[in-house]
């Protein structure tokens, strides 16, 4: 087999900056096809384990591979100052056009990544680079306001807020690797520390939809990517929401592969089944880049593994189902199946008005758990019957036959609210026949956002409101025998940040409807998709040395979810510890990274809750050492967030430099 060659260079920018790359080129006969990948993640250590998969495109397929450090992370210059800055945009229009002048490239540039280099990936097509001629976004989103790891049906994320903020306010201060920053790395890293600013302060301020999260969502113009893009999807990824949206309205060539994963690679994911994704990014690229007619096109333009009837695990390694091709979106042979609440079994007793009450409850919803992140102690839903105990539950069976529902549920309900700010959260789930509670699916609506998401209104408290609350997408197979049921609360915690206010929601079961997306037959793509099982594996970042163990007590070494009930101070919290012991990512650079964080809500007002996290980032060049510690406090009361973040750097253990900010940030109707 051809081997590959690796080089570092730097490519510069309009204004001087200069963004580091590393060039993976086959050895054999060019030109050839360029790949990007740009992420913030510090690619020369942090994620030097990746590398394996460049290099694998480079010598296994033939493609030319250049992976970025973008604007002010890594080894690159300049100052990272948000995340997916016009700026960044700008810069990776520039490096498609040095991809495409090279003489080894032959013109034609695709563009990938999981999540962050996903999400850049769309928003650097809808710019139009004439070079740019194919996409692979994984686990990446076209709307960053609703499906990001920021905001959660108009409500703050939760678990969120201790661990991307935090570890990107970490990483984002540490120095270029010396090697390639030069004699005066230590002047440019001083330089980064000082004009190191938290991105949380910016997303805490911007509590609703508008131009600032619009800039880099898709959802503003649909028909502004003419790039042939393939789209992955993970049914347990916090970012799937957009993918039948998107393959709805876009209008060049596309491709939608939906998988049972969370936020993890397809080789790896919990939970799986499985797959090897390069050969089939490779499959798009060929026809798009190389112009090979392999047929890819003239498949059916979805394939999608249906999930059955799985007994829920905090750490399940596989769920049930199978994989499936399906001839477009909106099929065909979907209908909407409306459950009426007032047909449903369900031990909810009506208060003296004949109405359903529900009484918001911070700590709601810490059976549920998972968010956008992918690895343990970020798991799957467990049995949910500890939570439906403070949920209005309804129930609806049991089936006579199997039933199989795909794309977004959702419950239509007129209520009222007892105070002008409130949260309405629903849970779709299974029941088994023993009783046991499976989450497929759930959403959460913050009711001031009823409307609008960009201009919010308060409630009155007393006066009705006919809400539609639609669920995340699912796709689930309930088997004969089982049970459908809707779990109602106010709170959807850890997962989003607790209402402000005890609350008591009331509405007539009459008026509820759940409404699901039900498929009237079998696929009618009789053909089976042949998807490629894995081989061989990337590392990924936070997974630790212990990844590629045997046994699930070396794997689950150094991981703490626990939940803690305090019963005397009517407090419920969550602890989360994880990272590996220090690894080498490469010969001379040993990387240890550690991430932890407690949040925790009284469950008498839920406006009492808070949020303490840090996470540390320790990296050997030789007999150069250096560490960067990022600790958060936010806390929260009816009106006010109050946000304290920490930052200090290290080298040889020696204290360097600190930081710290404070701020106190209303809540704008959240």
């Amino acid at each position: 087999m051809p081997g590959f060659s690796e080089s570092d260079v730097f490519i510069e920018m309009r204004d001087g900056v200069r963004l580091a790359a590393s060039l993976y080129l086959p050895e054999r006969e060019g030109p050839w096809p360029a790949l990007l990948e740009a992420l913030p993640y510090r690619k020369d250590d942090v994620t030097a384990s990746y590398r394996s998969e460049y290099e694998r495109l480079a010598e296994e397929f033939g493609y030319a591979v250049a992976r970025v450090d973008v604007r002010g992370t890594g080894s690159s210059e300049g100052l990272a100052t948000d995340e997916y800055p016009v700026e960044e945009q700008k810069d990776m229009v520039q490096v498609i056009e040095w991809l495409a002048a090279q003489e080894w490239s032959t013109g034609n540039v695709g563009m990938f990544g999981t999540s962050y280099s996903g999400f850049n990936s769309i928003q650097v097509a809808m710019e139009r680079p004439p070079a740019l001629k194919a996409i692979v976004p994984i686990f990446a989103t076209d709307d960053r306001y609703m499906d990001d790891v920021h905001y959660f049906g108009g409500a703050l994320k939760g678990i969120d807020q201790i661990d991307y903020p935090t570890y990107m306010l970490s990483m984002n201060a540490l120095p270029p690797v010396p090697s390639l920053a030069g004699d005066d790395w230590r002047a440019k890293w001083r330089e980064r520390f000082e004009g190191n600013e938290p991105w949380l302060i910016t997303w805490l301020e911007e509590q609703t939809k508008g131009p600032y999260w619009d800039h880099g969502s898709l959802n503003t113009d649909y028909g502004s990517i003419q790039a042939a893009t393939m789209l992955v999807a993970g049914w347990a990824d916090g970012y799937r929401n957009n993918s039948f949206r998107t393959m709805e309205r876009l209008t060049c060539p596309k491709r939608l592969l939906f998988g049972p994963w969370a936020h993890a690679s397809t080789a790896t994911s919990l939970p799986g089944p499985h797959i090897d994704l390069v050969p089939e990014m490779v499959r798009w690229w060929d026809r798009w880049l190389k112009g090979e007619r392999n047929g890819i096109d003239e498949e059916p333009p979805i394939v999608l593994f249906a999930r059955r009837s799985t007994r829920p695990e905090a750490d399940l390694e596989e769920v049930r189902g199978e994989w499936r091709f399906e001839p477009g979106w909106p099929l065909e042979r979907m209908r909407v199946m409306p459950y009426a609440l007032s047909e449903a079994r369900t031990d909810v007793v009506p208060n003296a008005e004949g109405m359903d009450l529900l009484s918001v409850r911070g700590d709601v919803g810490w059976t549920a758990w998972i968010s956008c992140a992918g690895h343990l102690p970020f798991g799957q839903p467990i049995d949910q019957r500890e939570d439906e105990a403070y949920s209005l539950v309804y129930d609806w069976g049991p089936l006579e036959e199997e039933l199989d529902i795909l794309g977004h549920p959702r419950l239509e309900i007129t209520l009222r609210s007892s105070v002008p700010v409130t949260y309405l959260n629903a849970k779709l789930c299974d029941v088994f026949e023993d009783g046991t509670s499976a989450l497929l699916t759930r959403g959460l609506l913050n009711l001031t956002q009823r409307e609008s998401r960009i201009d919010p209104s308060p409630l009155e408290p007393g006066k009705e409101y006919t809400v539609t609350l639609e669920l995340e997408a699912t796709s689930w197979i309930f088997e004969k025998g089982h049970r459908v049921r809707l779990d109602l609360a106010g709170a959807d915690w850890p997962n989003a940040w607790s209402p402000p206010t005890p609350a008591e929601i009331t509405f007539l079961r009459g008026d509820a409807t759940l409404v699901l997306p039900v498929l009237n037959g079998p696929t009618p793509v009789a053909e089976r998709p042949q998807l490629p099982p894995v081989e061989r594996r990337t590392l990924e970042m936070g997974e630790g040395p212990t990844a590629d163990t045997d046994t699930d007590a070396e794997a689950r070494k150094g991981i703490v979810w626990r939940i803690d009930h305090d019963v005397l101070n009517r407090r419920t919290s969550t602890t989360i510890d994880h990272g590996g012991e220090p690894a080498e990512a490469k010969p001379g650079t040993i990387v240890h990274e550690h991430y932890a964080g407690t949040l925790d809500v009284s469950t008498e007002d839920p406006g009492d809750a808070g949020a303490a996290g840090l996470g540390s980032f320790d990296i050997r060049w030789g007999d150069v050492h250096v560490r960067t510690e990022a600790r958060l406090s936010l806390r929260s009361d009816a009106s006010t967030y109050h946000l304290k973040m920490e930052l200090d750097a290290l080298e040889n253990d020696k204290p360097k430099w600190s930081r710290s900010w404070e701020r106190s940030i209303p809540r704008k109707l959240q």
